[in-house]
């Protein structure tokens, strides 16, 4: 399920529903819920049919008339019941939920409990108030949302991310038949392709995940027009599905599983290219998965960037490359994984359609897409100079890096173009720098520190200033806002906003300005915006030296550039 874009509330005086949803802390299904049921409810005044938007004034109104937010609502007093039943284990509370809506779902309404009753009873009237006017499916996927985005999530192991989910239906490319997820946790990745499959197959270790996956299918109608089925188990040492092969097998495996099973594993026929080692489990998973495709099916799987390079894992990309096996590497940004922050890779495989298991195929190369960039939110495509084929035979060399970055920056860079273009900014940012250092006279010194000072709150008190963490605005013809911000990163306000432990905070509110006139503070100002800056441009100055000496080195040790002649040199 694709999460609804997250925008700052008000933006514009308009919000979209998970906004009003947090505005009065209940779900985005009782939001729905109520748009439904109450005449009155504003109307969108702007956005799309699936993510309309509403006044941001007219939905306070509607609230408060409404008292909405102010009692408890049923999905607050569940989340507490299910809080005080099953502490930290939330999965297993969803679980029961998930059991009553299963009920619901097969004979259509859930039976309330007995009025005030505790337990069971209580649980079950909580999840019938819920499901009026809401389906079970849409509630239960409402519930697993908010499990998925709590702060500080245990078990964030067992779950895909939305954007992890979005970015591997991008690799996976056109409609497949049957798929497998033999990692599938609470079923989010292998759930994502219901509307192309024919078949879902999942396994997980943990039976608490394989559980509520497979309720979850049940809840949602999946299994009324697709074959589900989920499996407990270790799919390593114990594969629940030993005879299938699958069109499609998407895996995002445990990462850095030191315990996998080697030992027991050593003679397994499932390492066809090799025997992993100890701490390359995920390579260890990455056949089993390749050992479940049908002819002509796809592997795409989420790998630690780290995999690509290793040495304890040469051998077996040697081995996937050789026989053409490897047709994509694509890197992701940062965070999209839910279990850590780190960024990810996804390798996309495909076996022979025809031919005996194994043997090379005819398409050479392998496309290198780096969508690694800080833009977490940019689109999945491999346009805009970011992909690159790479020929089989330029990646056999003795480290097989499957890294993209390095392959699409060898490729798509114009070397000479570019490391000429950084030598002429470093000229002008130098010449820059000549002028913007003013000179200063000698003064009598100490004579500001021990005149008279005002400060900044003070000044902001008396409405001449407006200030934010780190700055202060002049909003009065009596002070000059650069003179102002000068002062504020005085040496003495430095000292004050630093703790006896070293750490430093910069305190504008506690930070204090020499008294002066208007005339005195401009030409303070003046200074400080020039001192600014100096500082500015040092700083692009440095960036710009950064990236022209690494445009340099890795130029001249890829061959794209020569050293200098020595008429040059001279």
């Amino acid at each position: 399920m694709k999460d609804e874009p997250v925008r700052p509330e008000g933006t514009d005086g308009v919000v979209t529903a998970a906004e009003i949803a947090r505005l009065a802390g209940v779900t985005r299904a009782a939001v729905s819920n109520w748009r439904r049921r109450h005449g009155d409810f504003p109307v969108p005044v702007g956005g799309g049919t699936g993510s309309p938007l509403f006044s941001l004034p007219e939905v306070r109104s509607w609230l408060e008339g409404q008292r909405k937010g102010r009692e408890a609502s049923a999905e607050v007093r569940l989340w507490e019941r299910l809080r005080a039943e099953y502490g930290d284990d939330t999965l297993g509370g969803l679980t029961a939920v998930a059991e009553i809506l299963a009920e619901g779902a097969a004979g259509g309404t859930v039976a309330p409990g007995p009025d005030g009753g505790e337990g069971a009873g209580a649980l079950r009237a909580l999840v019938a108030e819920l499901t009026d006017g809401v389906s079970p499916g849409t509630l239960l996927a409402e519930l697993t949302a908010r499990l998925v985005e709590a702060p500080g999530r245990a078990g964030s192991e067992g779950v895909t991310s939305a954007r992890l989910i979005e970015a591997i239906r991008y690799a996976a490319g056109p409609p497949a038949g049957t798929v497998l997820d033999p990692a599938c946790g609470i079923g989010s990745l292998l759930f994502a392709f219901a509307d192309r499959a024919t078949g879902l197959f999942g396994q997980d270790v943990v039976p608490g995940h394989a559980r509520f996956a497979g309720l979850r299918a049940r809840v949602a109608g999946l299994t009324a027009v697709t074959s589900v089925t989920v499996r407990a188990g270790d799919s390593l040492r114990e594969d629940a599905y030993p005879e299938l092969k699958a069109d499609l097998v998407v895996c995002e495996p445990p990462v850095g599983a030191a315990d996998w099973g080697r030992e027991e594993l050593l003679l397994d026929a499932r390492w066809e290219f090799g025997v992993p080692s100890r701490a390359e489990s995920e390579l260890a998973w990455l056949q089993h998965c390749y050992a479940h495709t049908a002819p002509g099916g796809r592997v795409v799987m989420v790998m630690p960037t780290s995999v690509a390079y290793r040495k304890a894992g040469r051998r077996i990309r040697a081995e996937i490359v050789r026989r053409g096996l490897l047709t994509e590497v694509i890197a992701l940004p940062a965070g999209l994984a839910a279990s850590h922050s780190l960024p990810v890779h996804l390798w996309v495989l495909r076996r022979s359609a025809d031919g005996p298991a194994g043997s090379p195929r005819e398409a050479g190369p392998v496309r290198m897409t780096d969508l690694g960039g800080p833009d977490a939110d940019a689109a999945f495509d491999g346009g805009s100079g970011r992909s690159t084929e790479v020929p089989r035979i330029d990646l056999l060399d003795d480290t097989v890096d499957l890294t993209p970055a390095a392959h699409v920056a060898a490729r798509l860079t114009d070397y000479a173009g570019e490391y000429a273009a950084l030598r002429a900014a470093i000229a002008r940012q130098t010449a820059l720098l000549d002028g913007l250092l003013p000179p200063m006279e000698a003064g009598a010194g100490g004579g500001l520190a021990e005149g008279a000072s005002v400060s900044l709150s003070e000044l902001a008190r008396a409405g001449l200033i407006e200030l934010s963490e780190d700055a202060a605005r002049s909003t009065s013809g009596q002070l000059d806002s650069d003179y102002l911000n000068g002062f504020l990163r005085s040496a003495a306000n430095n000292r004050r906003s630093t703790s006896a432990s070293g750490t430093f905070r910069l305190d504008a509110r506690g930070a204090r300005v020499p008294q002066m006139g208007i005339a005195e503070q401009r030409r303070y100002g003046a200074a400080f915006r020039t001192l600014s800056a100096f500082e500015e441009s040092v700083r692009e100055l440095t960036e710009l030296s950064r990236r022209a000496a690494v445009l340099a080195r890795d130029g001249l040790t890829s061959g794209a550039l020569l050293p200098p002649s020595d008429a040059d040199a001279s």
